[in-house]
């Protein structure tokens, strides 16, 4: 009889792709997969543990998962995280957890599971489809190009939770893409921790895909998404890219989406962080504010359809008043369609931990709500600009015989959502991973509403 595991799976869509690692290896093996405690032999705990509450919600699945099952193995970035004298942090707290490893462990954690739940026979890789075991919906996926980091920002410890910038080989990522296209996946969202670095680790080295040379960097990789993603008709979108100039490269490329409609989206996911100079210095972050607004005025020159997306933090230590106005400011300038905020928070073992003057509760959750406050009245303007297009949706799910989709311009479960009314043929029905031209004819808040 097959050995049955729970799965939870916590944190970013960088996290959410080892689960997935880890799901396809319990199936290749024979195992299967519990959707509660009570059916499952033991439970796996994919953790996060970047920021307070993030560890909180970790720790809390935890002691559930320890309570309703009593058969825990946790992995994730809250397992490489250490108490001050050494000792596990999670074992600290849950001493009765079975087996605790770091991120991006899925031997490690295949192991643990040998260990306590002895796998059912030899596995047989034929018994899963190529792309394995995924967590999202069947139409869209998470591609994940490389692990680590090279940054050394002060205020993240993800370098020392996922260690330096390591890059998959482009032949690999590729046929990856490949195969989860040809399996009917529409849209798949590239993700690493800094995808503007992609094959910076190994000098960008030559690598082979369909029988031709290609390089081992961001232009390339894009590019070569870009053509298999037109063949497929899907759409590619890129996460977690810092703005350096070699990006420009691929503001063309994005500017023929209009005339395509599939390839690489108009829509880049730049964690700016800031933009006063001085903060940024202070954060150790790779480039200034000013750099930032000129780059993005070009793309936009360069693309005109371009949305961006970024995250900021209020209230960084020593952050003054001036220097928060200045950010607004920033904010008004570059026009930032989708933004979101954090009220700086001190993270175990971050070296911004050490710095002077640090901005009280009160002051940070202050500025992180004007900070909102502007970025809500920017976004909903640029929204407002889209009432009378006609643009193309990818449908997610039905919703009383309409559809609820997303534009380009909107990744799925952080940005805002498109409201399809029902078609004026009773016979016509949406379907979830299709795509559908229809025109918007009104905007609440972040979302539109459109008809066919």
């Amino acid at each position: 009889m097959a050995g049955k595991v729970g799965f939870v799976s916590l944190g970013c869509p960088k996290a959410l792709v080892d689960s997935e690692l880890i799901l396809t290896q319990l199936s290749a093996e024979g195992y299967e997969t519990s959707k509660d405690y009570s059916g499952a032999d033991l439970v796996v705990v994919n953790t996060c543990g970047f920021i307070d509450s993030a560890v909180e919600e970790s720790l809390a699945a935890i002691g559930e998962a320890l309570t309703e099952n009593g058969r825990v193995i946790v992995t994730g970035c809250l397992g490489a995280r250490k108490n001050a004298d050494g000792s596990d942090l999670i074992q600290s707290i849950h001493p009765k957890v079975l087996s605790v490893t770091g991120p991006h462990a899925t031997d490690e954690v295949m192991q643990a599971i040998h260990r306590h739940l002895p796998k059912p026979h030899d596995p047989f890789t034929d018994l899963l489809p190529p792309i394995g075991v995924k967590l999202t919906p069947k139409h869209y996926a998470y591609l994940k190009i490389s692990e680590g980091c090279n940054h050394r920002c002060t205020f993240c410890i993800i370098p020392s939770l996922r260690g330096d910038l390591v890059s998959r080989p482009i032949g690999e990522v590729l046929l990856e893409a490949k195969r989860l296209f040809e399996s009917g996946v529409k849209e798949l969202l590239v993700v690493s921790q800094d995808t503007s670095a992609y094959g910076v680790d190994i000098q960008y080295r030559t690598g082979f895909w369909d029988g031709k040379p290609v390089k081992t960097r961001m232009f390339d990789l894009v590019k070569a998404l870009n053509q298999i993603a037109r063949e497929y008709q899907a759409w590619v979108r890129l996460h977690y890219v810092y703005p350096y100039p070699h990006v420009d490269d691929i503001l063309p490329l994005m500017a023929e989406f209009s005339e395509h409609g599939y390839g690489v989206l108009p829509y880049l996911d730049i964690p700016l962080q800031h933009a006063h100079p001085d903060v940024l210095k202070r954060m150790k972050r790779p480039a200034s504010g000013e750099k930032n607004l000129e780059r993005i005025q070009a793309w936009r020159a360069t693309c005109p359809d371009l949305v961006i997306r970024s995250t900021f933090i209020a209230g960084f230590p020593g952050e003054t008043e001036e220097e928060f106005e200045y950010l607004l400011n920033f904010l008004n300038e570059a026009q930032i369609d989708r933004a979101g905020c954090f009220a700086y928070s001190a993270v175990d073992g971050a070296t911004a931990n050490n710095l002077d003057n640090p901005v009280p509760d009160d002051v940070r959750e202050d500025r992180r709500a004007r900070f909102m406050a502007k970025a809500e009245e920017i976004s909903v303007k640029r929204l407002e600009k889209k009432v009378g297009k006609r643009m193309q949706i990818l449908i997610d799910r039905i919703d009383k015989g309409g559809g609820i989709g997303r534009t380009a311009g909107d990744a799925p479960e952080i940005d805002g959502l498109v409201r399809v009314l029902p078609a004026n043929k009773p016979s016509k029905r949406y379907r979830a991973g299709e795509f559908v031209r229809a025109i918007v004819i009104s905007s609440q808040g972040h979302d539109l509403i459109a008809e066919t």
